[in-house]
């Protein structure tokens, strides 16, 4: 009998659904926004209502579903599949996530994750990841985070939230408020989502910038505006892209003076910007690193179904086990 597997990627900004079959080919997809004002049961309950009809759109029969993975960007117990905090999804707290969506689903099994982690899975064993013992797969998008995979296990702590390390503290009390409830963070001085509100508060200042026309408004700056204003040399936008740069440079030295990992899979949004961002965060790296052994900066393979391929894993089974 032929079995799926449904892998979902959820995000910041969007979800993302696949349906896996037998072979682990993508046979369907969905995604649609993340509604960043929805209540955690709101959230949830349509991500329960989109796997139902993914199911009934591939006519998949219950007993041929071995389970759901999702990778949520959150702080997981994950024996318990449980969401403290979501930094990118606030209202997306104190719930137990696993629970409620097999619940949802008629008591298919649900294996939830954090959605680097998952991703992490996925490069490790189909993308840039293959060949090393030894990886962090690092999503530099709205948020940033990392993910340690040893010996082909990924490492999840004590309670599963290992590998937070955007939420590390850089300057402590000073910057942007994240939304982990600090300030100072590396994520609060250099992901995709906090840069647009450092730009923001930069032109409430009173500070000059062709951001606005580019993006059709204030309100509609993004990342890709920040990318067409430094391309045609914006000082806002040069200055935002060097804020970026520096905190990368010193966010990826201090996860490799703590862990001596050398291989760093880079994924998310802002990969997309290319050498322009990636060429000077190397470059900040090395400023800071006095050893001439190889470090490896290399840009995650398997695209925009990263996420969804590395959920189904946790289904398959390649997530399992600590290191």
């Amino acid at each position: 009998m032929e079995r799926f597997v449904i892998g979902i990627d959820v995000g910041g900004t969007k979800t993302a659904y696949g349906v896996l079959d037998s072979r682990k080919n993508i046979i369907r997809s969905l995604t649609h926004p993340s509604d960043a004002g929805s209540s955690p049961e709101e959230f949830f309950g349509q991500i329960a209502g989109n796997v139902k009809k993914l199911i009934a759109a591939c006519g998949i029969e219950k007993e041929a579903l071995l389970g759901v993975g999702v990778g949520v960007p959150s702080f997981i117990l994950y024996e318990e599949g449980y969401i403290i905090k979501t930094s990118n999804l606030v209202r997306i707290k104190e719930f137990p996530a696993r629970s409620y969506l097999s619940r949802k689903l008629g008591g298919v099994p649900v294996i939830l994750d954090n959605d680097s982690r998952a991703a992490a899975i996925a490069e490790y064993r189909y993308g840039a990841g293959r060949g090393f013992d030894l990886m962090f797969y690092c999503p530099m998008s709205t948020g940033i985070s990392s993910a340690l995979i040893i010996k082909g296990k990924p490492f999840r702590g004590t309670y599963g939230w290992a590998g937070e390390s955007g939420h590390m503290i850089a300057t402590p009390g000073e910057g942007l408020e994240c939304g982990c409830g600090n300030r100072g963070c590396y994520m609060s001085w250099c992901s995709g989502s906090m840069i647009v509100k450092h730009i923001k508060q930069w032109i409430a200042a009173g500070e000059k910038t062709g951001m606005i026309d580019i993006a059709g408004g204030i309100d509609n700056i993004d990342s890709i505006a920040l990318e067409k204003a430094f391309d045609a040399g914006d000082p806002l936008a040069i200055r935002a892209f060097n804020q970026m740069v520096r905190w990368f440079g010193v966010w990826f030295f201090n996860l490799y003076v703590s862990w001596n990992v050398n291989c760093f899979v880079i994924g998310g949004g802002l990969v997309k910007m290319g050498e322009k961002l990636l060429g000077p965060i190397r470059s900040a790296f090395d400023r800071y690193n006095h050893d001439e052994r190889p470090v490896y900066f290399k840009t995650a393979e398997c695209g925009e179904d990263c996420g969804v391929l590395g959920a189904a894993e946790l289904v398959y089974g390649a997530g399992e086990g600590e290191a």
